[in-house]
C-alpha cells in the first residue's frame, strides 16, 4: 500500500493546528459589534458577502466542498478568494458564532451556505441569520421538526442525501465479501449527525437479511482519521480474529482503519466507506476498499452557494418554490471496483462544469420523512 494515508493522518493533524492558529486573529474571536434587523428579508440585497461555513479544511471532502463554493463565486465574476471559509472545526457553538459575527459586520448582507455541524445547531443557525436578514442555505444537519419555510425566505433550502440506501447497499457488498457469516464493526460519524445516524441504519437494515453476521461493535470516531485508526486498534485488541468485515461511514475514517490494520499485519480484510473521495476511488480501484459512495460534494457546494446567492439577490423568491425545492435529496452514486475507473475518469479527473442557475437538476426530490 502506498504512504498516503500515513501521509494524510500527518497533513490533517498540521491543517488543523493551521486553522486554529490562524482563527486566533480572525472573525470568530474578534466582537464586532453591529444590531441584527427586524428579521424581515430585504426585498434583494446589494452585492452580498458569499460564506461558507464547515468543519474542517484538511478533510477532502471539505475541500470539494468549498472548491464547488468558490467555482460559483467565480461564476458570477469574483475571485475564489472572495469567498469567505468560516470553519468550525467540529464546534457548534463556533458555528454558530462565526455565523453572527459575519452578519454583524456586514449588516446582515450576507449569502451564507453551511453545515451547521450537528442537527440541533440548524435552528438557531437559521433564526440568527433570518433576524440580520440575510440569507443561508444549509446541507446536511437539521432535525425533522424545523423547516426552511418556517423562517420565509431567509432561509433558502436544505439539502441531504438518503444515506440509508446507499450505505445498505455497501454493507451488503461487505457482507457478500466476508461469505455472509462473521463479525463486524462499524465506525461512524459525530452521533449527533444525520450522515451518521442513516450511514449506521443502513448497516443494520442489510444486517436483517444476514443472520450469520454479528455487529460486534459500533462506535463515533467524529469522521476523523486519527481517532478512527484508534478506534480501530481498540476494536482489534478486543474482538481480534471475530472481526471479518469493516463498515466505515466516511472515506477518511476508512484511512484510519486501514492504517490500523496494517500495523497489526492484517491484509486483505473487507472494509466499505463513504464519500468517494479520490484517494479512496484509488483504493477501491486496488481492491483495498470494496465500494464507497460518491454525494458530489463539488456540486452540492456550488449549489448551496448559488441559491443563497440568487435568493439574497431577489432572482427567485423562496417561499414562492415548492417545498421539494426548499428541501431536497442530493446525488449519490455507489463505488465498486467494477466501475471506479469509469468514474474516476469522468467525476475526479476532471471537474464537470455545472450551470449554478439550474438549482435542482441533479437533485434526488423532495425529503421523505419517516
Amino acid at each position: 500500500m502506498s504512504t498516503f494515508i500515513k501521509d494524510f493522518i500527518e497533513r490533517e493533524t498540521i491543517n488543523r493546528r493551521n486553522f486554529l492558529l490562524a482563527s486566533a486573529a480572525g472573525i470568530a474571536t474578534t466582537a464586532i459589534p453591529g444590531v441584527f434587523g427586524d428579521g424581515m428579508a430585504r426585498a434583494a440585497l446589494t452585492d452580498p458577502v458569499c460564506a461558507w461555513s464547515y468543519r474542517d479544511r484538511a478533510n477532502p471532502y471539505w475541500l470539494s466542498i468549498v472548491s464547488g463554493g468558490e467555482a460559483f463565486v467565480e461564476s458570477i465574476g469574483r475571485k475564489k478568494e472572495d469567498l469567505v471559509n468560516l470553519i468550525n472545526e467540529g464546534s457548534s457553538e463556533k458555528c454558530l458564532a462565526d455565523i453572527k459575527a459575519l452578519l454583524a459586520q456586514h449588516n446582515g448582507n450576507c449569502a451564507i451556505a453551511c453545515d451547521a455541524n450537528d442537527s440541533p445547531n440548524a435552528r438557531p443557525v437559521a433564526e440568527a441569520v433570518q433576524a440580520a436578514g440575510g440569507y443561508v442555505s444549509t446541507i446536511w444537519n437539521k432535525t425533522d421538526d424545523v423547516h426552511p419555510w418556517d423562517f420565509g425566505d431567509n432561509w433558502v433550502s436544505h439539502m441531504t442525501w438518503s444515506d440509508e440506501k446507499p450505505a445498505e447497499e455497501t454493507a451488503r457488498i461487505l457482507f457478500k465479501a466476508m461469505g455472509g457469516k462473521g463479525g463486524v464493526v462499524h465506525l461512524g460519524g459525530i452521533a449527533a449527525n444525520n450522515p451518521a445516524v442513516e450511514r449506521l441504519n443502513g448497516l443494520k437494515n442489510a444486517l436483517k437479511d444476514f443472520p450469520d453476521i454479528k455487529l460486534l461493535d459500533a462506535q463515533p470516531a467524529d469522521w476523523d482519521t486519527q481517532k478512527a485508526n484508534e478506534l480501530m486498534a481498540q476494536f482489534l485488541t478486543r474482538y481480534g480474529d471475530e472481526i471479518t468485515g469493516v463498515h466505515c461511514a466516511n472515506d477518511t475514517i476508512a484511512y484510519g482503519v486501514l492504517e490500523a490494520l496494517k500495523a497489526e499485519g492484517i491484509e486483505g480484510m473487507p472494509v466499505v466507506s463513504y464519500d468517494g473521495n479520490l484517494d479512496a476511488v484509488k483504493l477501491v480501484m486496488e481492491g483495498k476498499i470494496l465500494a464507497t459512495v460518491f454525494t458530489n460534494p463539488h456540486w452540492g457546494g456550488g449549489i448551496s452557494s448559488a441559491l443563497s446567492y440568487y435568493a439574497a439577490i431577489g432572482k427567485f423568491k423562496p417561499s414562492e418554490e415548492p417545498h421539494e425545492h426548499r428541501e431536497f435529496y442530493g446525488p449519490s452514486i455507489v463505488i465498486t471496483q467494477e466501475d471506479a475507473e469509469k468514474f474516476k475518469a469522468e467525476y475526479l479527473d476532471s471537474t464537470p462544469k455545472y450551470d449554478w442557475t439550474d438549482f435542482w437538476g441533479p437533485s434526488n426530490g423532495g425529503i421523505v420523512y419517516k
